[in-house]
């Protein structure tokens, strides 16, 4: 397949797909590379140096795939280590961060939680971001929500709706009850946006923000108009092996299926 200035997608498992759509609806003709670099999944239980070395290596390879703009498509590492990344390599990197100051600003009563990875969720540099956006009346609770990753990672999701409906609602309740008052949660793994629907179900007078929102406005300058093709490319191990990925994709409904990366 050959792409002309083709934007790269890129994370740790199946979650960042959900990105992909969303970049594709909002630019149809953009010649699109998704990497799903599942060799390296979690990103969640990696130090800094690691994440930064797993996030490098993907970054880089899209680059030599001839990406103009890369999206780092996982909030871990782009609230942790997206300054060092940027610093090591020529293509532009984008984010995508925790929507803190969107939360505030919708909360009724300025209680609002951050769902994420734990690697994320006890790093200096989120407390840092969320305090940056903090107001006074306002207080940001940080969720370790990594068990709900694997619900999507490992497709339990698709294959096991209510056992997902049952381990979600729990997770919700369980959060509620410690924090009562929390009205907006951010949904702040690319994965846990695949769960919104039984977020909603669990919680229905709770607002569910997705991150993915501001990448598509960073995005725009590097577009172009193309055929709309997109090429996806994956990584593999024993466990998260590449049929096991492709089964996924046409489980959701996606047509491309992943080769391979060489």
């Amino acid at each position: 397949m050959t792409l002309h200035r083709p934007i790269g997608i890129f994370d740790a498992g199946i979650g960042s797909y959900a990105v992909v759509e969303r970049v594709r609806a909002r630019f149809p003709l953009q010649d699109l590379v998704y990497f799903a670099d599942r060799a390296s999944f979690p990103y969640g239980t990696k130090t800094p140096a690691e994440l930064l070395a797993s996030v490098r290596s993907a970054t880089e390879y899209l680059s030599g795939e001839g990406c103009v703009a890369v999206v780092l498509a996982s909030n871990a590492p782009s609230v942790v280590v997206l300054d060092a990344l940027r610093a090591a390599v020529a293509v532009p990197v984008i984010g995508i961060f925790p929507p803190v100051r969107e939360a505030i600003e919708r909360s009724r009563s300025k209680q609002v939680a951050v769902l994420g990875v734990r690697s994320m969720i006890v790093s200096e540099a989120m407390r840092s971001y969320a305090e940056n956006y903090r107001t006074p009346e306002s207080r940001v609770l940080l969720v370790d929500a990594s068990p709900l990753v694997d619900l999507v990672e490992n497709f339990i999701f698709l294959n096991d709706p209510l056992s997902t409906r049952e381990i979600v609602s729990r997770f919700i309740e369980e959060v509620r009850r410690a924090n009562p008052d929390v009205d907006v949660m951010t949904m702040s793994s690319t994965h846990l946006p695949w769960l919104k629907s039984f977020f909603q179900s669990a919680a229905p007078d709770v607002v569910f923000l997705d991150p993915a929102d501001a990448v598509l406005e960073e995005l725009h300058p590097y577009t172009s108009v193309a055929l709309g093709q997109t090429c996806v490319v994956a990584t593999e191990t024993t466990e998260f092996s590449l049929e096991k990925f492709n089964a996924a994709l046409r489980s959701l409904g996606v047509s491309h299926q992943a080769r391979l990366r060489g």
